[in-house]
């Protein structure tokens, strides 16, 4: 799994995984429920991966929606 997307705005995310979904690329968000750790506060980031094979159809996804990527992770 790549790290596609790190964000803290909820709504970017929702929006991420639904194009990703209608573009049949399946996702996972890492860390969405660390909101019950923090206290609700929106301070961790929630993780947006996918399959390493996806990765380069999923950026270009979320790119065409103008959506920034996190930077690639060696």
């Amino acid at each position: 799994m790549k790290e596609l997307l790190r964000t803290n705005d909820v709504v970017l995310l929702s929006f991420a995984e639904a194009l990703l979904k209608d573009a049949g690329i399946a996702a996972i968000v890492l860390d969405r429920h660390t909101s019950v750790l923090e206290g609700s506060i929106g301070a961790l980031p929630r993780r947006l991966m996918v399959d390493d094979g996806d990765l380069n159809r999923a950026r270009q996804v979320l790119g065409e929606a103008d959506i920034g990527l996190s930077e690639p992770r060696p």
